[in-house]
């Protein structure tokens, strides 16, 4: 038989026992007691918070156990990432609201949680068709990756997508790899109130339980990456078109023209259905245009604005959905080429998103950062040393191009140019558009290249080819 409960009607005695804990932390009647005040109130998040304070004078007025209390182990582990979101000078609220949360998370593998009990109703609707899935990465030297992800999805708040995957991304050298070991760790759905999540465990090594089965969550993320390749090429195509005529594209028929404007090598159905979301949140994000200035024609190194460096690699990335625009997510893509090793890779923010082995030319291939100046489809015909596919850089005599020598892949056999296979150089035709900046360096990129499983593919619509002209690259 249970204790005989003390009454809870006075709404007051709230305001009177949150100062009373505040000011008396170890008293445990006073955290079960404010505890019974939430719970009348149907603040259940805050109601368990207090009672897991309360400890045992919870267990003897209620003769059990709470099915929510955790190890001192797990309770240090949690203070010590409220700590750290402390120091990230997250608001009040948002801490009060994490500390419940975690301890949830961490007990059981699947549960409901309440994020913020004073919100309800429904989510906004996402903008058009764009997806309803964000993910957060996680920095693999991250300790506790559980409240990690949960701090990032706290700061989205009521914009935080319906379904939110946290990830470790393989990493080397410094860099993400997208198309690396990727490890799911925890999975968020939304629940019936916008103020709820469905939280799903799926990685031992992020909680202290039995995970869930991680397929589900794997595929779902082998989706949004595919979202994500088009996103940055679409995002890169109208930045590279401003760039380079001054002005915002008036549709994505005017990113994919006839050569020497074909920005874009092609289209699908995606890419119409995100342009109009895509240029309107571009334009929001830059409303003056001062930062599109025309890239300057001939020169090395002409045009080439960006450095890319590897980028947030420390501090890990938090993705929304497209729905959720942020500029550091839809900055253009560039490519780094690293010539100690015969590497070629197309880089985002600390990410690789591809990486290929190439030829070089040893001292002949230059140093320095270019751009791409031209996109030539089957250039001299396509069946010449040059292969299907050629990219002039910054004007130049030195171009990313095909080869009719594969075995000259690894090698310092061409004259200054960058060589690759058939089918890497017609992936990267697609994937980056006119514009592109290029880095050639020496010791920056992880050495083991490898194609990805599924390559990036758009459909041809115009002419690509230039057959009045008899290309002279330094092959």
């Amino acid at each position: 038989m249970r204790m005989a409960e003390p009454g809870f009607n006075n709404p007051e005695d709230i305001i009177y026992l949150k100062q009373f804990v505040k000011q008396h932390p170890g008293n445990k009647m006073g955290w079960y007691l404010l505890g019974k005040h939430y719970r009348q109130a149907g603040k259940e998040g805050k109601a368990n918070y207090c009672f897991i304070q309360a400890g045992d004078i919870y267990d003897a007025f209620e003769q059990e156990s709470h099915p929510l209390a955790i190890t001192q182990e797990q309770l240090a582990e949690l203070k010590a990432w409220g700590k750290r979101e402390k120091r990230k000078r997250l608001a009040r609220n948002v801490a009060v609201i994490a500390v419940p949360l975690l301890l949830l998370a961490f007990a059981v593998p699947s549960i409901n949680r309440d994020l913020d009990d004073k919100t309800s109703g429904s989510l906004p609707a996402m903008v058009g068709a764009e997806p309803s899935l964000g993910v957060v990465m996680v920095p693999r030297k991250e300790k506790t990756p559980a409240g990690y992800a949960f701090g990032e999805v706290m700061k989205g708040g009521m914009k935080a997508p319906p379904t939110v995957i946290a990830a470790h991304l393989e990493e080397k050298s410094g860099w993400k790899q997208w198309s690396g070991n990727t490890r799911m760790l925890m999975e968020m759905n939304r629940g019936e109130r916008a103020s709820s999540y469905d939280i799903t465990m799926l990685n031992r090594e992020a909680c202290v339980c039995e995970p869930a089965d991680a397929k589900p969550a794997e595929a779902r993320f082998a989706a949004w990456q595919k979202e994500q390749e088009l996103h940055w090429t679409l995002s890169s195509a109208i930045t590279q078109y401003a760039k380079l005529y001054g002005k915002w594209p008036d549709s994505l028929e005017s990113l994919v023209r006839p050569y020497p404007h074909n920005v874009l090598s092609g289209d699908n159905d995606r890419l119409k259905a995100l342009f109009p979301g895509m240029l309107a949140k571009l334009k929001e994000a830059n409303p003056t245009g001062t930062e599109y200035s025309n890239l300057q024609s001939g020169g090395k190194g002409g045009g080439a604005d960006a450095e890319g460096e590897k980028a947030n690699t420390a501090t890990g990335t938090s993705i929304g959905s497209n729905g959720l625009f942020q500029a550091d997510w839809s900055k253009p893509l560039e490519i780094v080429v690293d010539v100690s090793n015969h590497t070629l890779a197309v880089v985002h923010n600390g990410l690789i998103v591809r990486g290929y082995r190439v030829g070089l030319g040893g001292d002949k291939t230059p140093e320095g950062s270019f751009f791409i100046s031209e996109k030539v489809r089957d250039p001299n015909g396509g069946e010449s040393v040059f292969g299907t596919r050629g990219m002039t850089l910054s004007n130049t005599l030195y171009a990313i191009h095909g080869t009719d020598d594969q075995d000259s892949i690894g090698k310092d056999e061409s004259l200054g140019c960058i060589r690759m296979g058939q089918a890497d150089v017609e992936e990267l035709f697609d994937l980056v558009p006119l514009g592109t900046p290029v880095h050639i360096k020496n010791g920056t990129l992880p050495p083991d290249a490898k194609a990805p499983k599924e390559r990036f593919r758009l459909t041809p619509k115009q002419e690509e080819s230039n057959p009045a002209k008899v290309y002279r690259w330094l092959t």
